[in-house]
């Protein structure tokens, strides 16, 4: 028989002073119960916390370990090889007459009383461009002619007193000393007559320079002069005449890029402002380099075309053989401020920057002069949201 004992109170509320085994032994596995479901649930609210990390970080499926490339980007990739492709050079300069002759007064000048010429025209060797007043000088001409009539006269009359005297010499009448006078008379006058001659044909050729000639047939670049206006042998040139109509290129080039091409080698030349080719020749080579920029100039000859202005601003395209390069479609190909460059994949599937030099530019797309051996995996397109190192899974496309 069990008994429990205990006391009272002051208030009379009982105290236990013993329990009995059974439920002390319930009472700890409650409160073992009670620590086990705390320690379960904070587990359960850790891995919950973990998985969400992963969710959210991988975009809502977490990522297996060890397969890294699982959500790399896909982008396709080329590998250009090397192509045989005509050589380029590409550069710039101006556009002059070939061969320009600046026309001025060649006689005395005076006052311009027409220009029948403008710029534009075209003119013939010898066709006047301008005429100048001549009105002073035909009044000299005029006045040799009767010089030349009045010396004709005197040397007439001369050889008729010779002719007499020689009649009458062999009757006795005349001496010998008076026939010598009057010959050497008579070839006084003849020589006078010579002089006016002389005088009239010098006179009549400085007139006919007054009218301003075209020196060769050609095409008039500029007309400096206007009707009314006076000039003179110290006159600035009145116009410009390219001979032939001819013009030509100045094109700017390097020493390295003049030693690629030669006289002859055919060159496409594109006006700035306008999409127009006109095809040239090279026909003189500079042989020397300017000591400030180390360049020198390759002439480029060019039939006239209205589209080819003196003066203006130009581009020339000139073969220079053929080279052996890799090449690229243009979305390939990326710039910044560092210069052009291409994205590859790496061995370890990486993007990777990699500088180029760009060459011509053909219908297959861009001819990569340095930077690539052909053998690389390039980037094809979309390059630009690719970062330097970034994991990436090529898929390989094949060029066309």
């Amino acid at each position: 028989m069990n008994y429990e004992s205990g006391v009272i109170a002051e208030k009379g509320e009982p105290i236990a002073v013993g329990i009995e085994p059974e439920a002390e032994e319930q009472e700890e596995k409650r409160r073992f119960d009670r620590r086990k479901i705390v320690i379960i649930g904070s587990l359960l609210v850790l891995a919950l916390a973990i998985a969400a990390y992963f969710v959210m970080r991988g975009g809502g499926t977490a990522t297996p370990a060890g397969d890294e490339n699982a959500q790399a980007p896909t982008v396709t990739v080329v590998t250009p090889g090397k192509t045989t492709v005509e050589g380029q050079i590409t550069a710039t300069g101006t556009l002059a007459a070939r061969r320009e002759m600046p026309v001025g007064v060649v006689g005395e000048g005076g006052r311009v009383v027409s220009v029948p010429v403008d710029a534009g025209d075209w003119v013939r060797q010898g066709q006047v461009l301008a005429s100048i007043d001549r009105s002073v000088q035909s009044q000299q001409v005029q006045s040799a002619a009767a010089q030349i009539q009045v010396a004709q006269a005197d040397a007439n009359l001369a050889q008729a007193n010779l002719d007499r005297a020689l009649q009458l010499v062999e009757r006795g009448f005349v001496s010998k000393a008076d026939v010598d006078r009057l010959t050497a008379t008579r070839d006084a006058a003849a020589a006078r007559v010579r002089v006016a001659q002389a005088q009239l044909r010098e006179l009549r050729a400085r007139t006919a320079r007054l009218n301003v000639l075209a020196p060769a047939s050609g095409y008039v670049l500029e007309r400096n002069v206007e009707t009314g206006q006076t000039v003179g042998a110290g006159s600035p040139a009145l116009f410009r005449i390219a001979r032939g109509g001819e013009m030509e290129m100045l094109a700017r080039l390097n020493e390295d890029s003049l030693a690629a091409i030669s006289v002859g080698t055919s060159a496409q030349i594109r006006p700035i402002g306008t999409e127009k080719l006109f095809t040239g020749q090279v026909w003189q080579i500079s042989p020397t380099i300017d000591q400030q920029d180390r360049q020198g100039t390759a002439r480029i000859a060019l039939a006239y075309a209205p589209g080819l202005r003196p003066g203006g601003f130009a581009t020339a395209t000139i073969a220079s053989g053929t080279v052996v390069a890799p090449i690229l479609p243009e979305s390939a190909v990326l710039s910044d401020r560092e210069g052009d460059y291409v994205l590859i994949v790496n061995g370890e599937d990486k993007a990777e920057r990699r500088p180029v030099t760009t060459g011509a530019v053909t219908s297959k797309g861009i001819v990569i002069a340095e930077g690539l051996s052909g053998s690389e995996r390039v980037v094809l397109r979309a390059g630009g949201f690719l970062t330097e190192g970034e994991t990436v899974r090529a898929q390989l496309a094949k060029l066309d």
